[in-house]
C-alpha cells in the first residue's frame, strides 16, 4: 500500500533544499527506489514536501542518506503526517 508523507521541516528554506537536492543527487539517491512523487512546496518563505513511497520500508532506506544531509544544513524535518494513499489521478 503507497504512503503519503508530509513534512513542514523548520529552518527548510528554498536554498538548502536545492542543496540537500543537489547532494542527495550526488549521493546517488536524486531519484531513489519506491518514491513515486515528490513534491515540494514554497509557503512563507520555507519548502514543505509531499512525498508518495510504495512502502515505509522504501521511506526508511532513503532516510539512511537523507537524515544526515538535512542534519548538516541545520534542517531539522520534524515527524512526517503518514497516511495510507486511497487514489492518485494523473493528469
Amino acid at each position: 500500500m503507497a504512503l503519503g508523507m508530509y513534512f513542514t521541516p523548520t529552518s527548510f528554506t528554498p536554498a538548502r533544499y536545492d542543496n540537500a537536492i543537489s547532494r542527495l543527487e550526488a549521493a546517488g539517491v536524486g531519484a531513489p527506489a519506491g518514491r513515486l512523487y515528490h513534491v515540494a512546496i514554497e509557503t512563507d518563505g520555507q519548502i514543505q514536501v509531499f512525498d508518495v513511497w510504495d512502502s515505509q520500508e522504501s521511506f526508511q532506506a532513503f532516510g539512511a542518506t537523507l537524515v544526515p544531509i538535512l542534519a548538516e544544513l541545520g534542517v531539522d524535518p520534524g515527524e512526517p503526517q503518514v497516511s495510507p494513499v486511497h487514489n492518485i489521478i494523473e493528469g
